[in-house]
């Protein structure tokens, strides 16, 4: 005997509900016809089939080039470049015969096309675009268009029709929809390519629920601050790549740059007769790349009674450790001296791989002698003023020999012998070991 429900509790109708009859086990629990078991031997890989781009840096944080039945998010704050860059790859994808669809929720298709002039040389006749916040008839769409490549921007504008009550960016909205997404790009007869685009709280953290990220292969976020040109962008999730993989981009006019051989880019080139106090160089890891990074500083009298202490690129703490370990270590007194440092191009120092470099550079604008800019500083220093190994330094070394560096100064317990073309690598015990053969 089947109870009567006369009005349904979601969407408030009457006589919406039809009896459904469902398989049961041995054990009473309803069950939903299963899907077929394969044998994990005969399944066929697709982490080779990769589709990449001419963006170069792009195609490193997604570890090679884009896995065809993949679902990506991409997040940042608003104006970091979000939409511009997806809109590169859709045509860029499209000039290699991919049909791609730029679904919009938040602009209309006059405003895609407008951004697309500015942005592209050529506007790919297999760049389909549709602003519409249903995804029910996005997913009409993608099955007549037959398209590949699909961008919902962003998922917090979108709503699924079985879901009335619920509204556009709410939990249930936002996870039915990419539960939706997901389905069709992992379909087997038809692999798809889904780039979702997600709003950002003020916390800098992409909006909506934890499970969101959970429900995707691959978590990017663009990073930069809105008034300058550079871009960094971070995969926080990759199933087919590196986690924490970085790639750097220039946001101009004409869109998002990638700069392709970042170690030049964060560094200032400078022949031997214009070599300038204050400047040292070093090399950091983001991600998985070693980088040529140059660490600049300023000391200057200070008439306060507390000197400043200014670090635009490093936590203030670890700034006023290195300040009074020179004092203490290397004896120079710095407690009547302002102290600024920053890097070029604006990388955070997050590693304690440059803690050399930022000490060198102070000396050196303390005492106006410029340090040749062939030369780096591969060490942390500890309170006692020893130097430590840091880690990846075969590959630092490699990186700094690529770049024509001549001399390395590192800590004395490396004895591992790198092969290096020109790069002379010099084992020193201490601190004050260091600034007596650099000054």
């Amino acid at each position: 005997m089947v109870g009567f429900m006369g009005r349904c509790p979601e969407c408030g109708a009457f006589g919406s509900f039809q009896e459904v009859e469902r398989a049961e086990t041995s054990s009473g629990r309803k069950v939903k016809s299963a899907s077929s078991a394969e044998r994990l031997n005969k399944v066929q890989a697709t982490n080779s089939q990769r589709v990449k781009t001419s963006i170069n840096e792009f195609d490193r944080v997604m570890g090679g080039g884009i896995i065809k039945d993949s679902v990506t998010i991409l997040t940042a704050k608003p104006g970091a470049g979000k939409s511009t860059l997806l809109l590169q790859v859709a045509n860029d994808l499209a000039r290699q015969g991919i049909r791609t669809l730029y679904a919009s929720g938040e602009e209309s298709t006059s405003q895609i096309k407008s951004r697309a002039d500015r942005i592209l040389k050529e506007i790919h006749d297999d760049l389909h675009v549709v602003s519409d916040n249903s995804l029910n008839s996005i997913l009409d769409i993608i099955e007549r268009t037959d398209a590949r490549f699909i961008i919902v921007d962003s998922i917090q504008t979108f709503t699924l029709d079985e879901f009335p009550t619920s509204r556009a960016g709410s939990p249930t909205q936002t996870m039915e929809c990419a539960y939706e997404l997901v389905k069709i790009a992992k379909s087997p007869d038809k692999p798809r390519i889904v780039f979702i685009v997600g709003q950002m709280t003020k916390e800098d953290e992409l909006a909506g629920v934890r499970a969101l990220e959970h429900l995707v292969d691959t978590v990017l976020v663009i990073e930069g601050e809105s008034g300058e040109e550079l871009r960094s962008l971070v995969s926080t999730k990759n199933r087919y790549g590196s986690t924490g993989e970085m790639g750097f981009f220039n946001m101009t006019e004409e869109g998002m740059v990638s700069i392709d051989n970042p170690s030049e880019y964060f560094m200032t080139k400078r022949s031997e007769e214009n070599q300038v106090s204050g400047s040292a160089l070093t090399v950091v890891r983001e991600g998985t790349r070693p980088i040529l990074l140059e660490v600049e500083s300023l000391v200057s009298p200070s008439f306060t009674p507390y000197p400043a202490r200014i670090g635009e690129s490093m936590k203030r703490e670890q700034m006023n450790t290195l300040v009074s370990i020179l004092e203490q270590r290397g004896g120079i007194p710095l407690y009547d001296k302002n102290v600024v440092i920053k890097t070029t191009g604006g990388i955070k120092l997050k590693e304690h791989s440059a803690n050399l470099a930022v000490i060198v550079s102070i000396v050196s604008s303390v005492h106006d002698s410029p340090v040749g800019s062939d030369t780096v500083f591969l060490a942390d220093v500890g309170l006692t003023g020893e130097l430590k190994k840091v880690p990846s330094l075969e590959a630092r070394l490699r990186e700094a020999d690529r770049m024509g560096i001549r001399t390395a100064f590192v800590s004395s317990d490396y004895s591992r012998d790198t092969k290096l073309d020109n790069l002379k690598v010099v084992r020193l015990r201490t601190l004050k070991d260091v600034l007596g053969k650099v000054f």
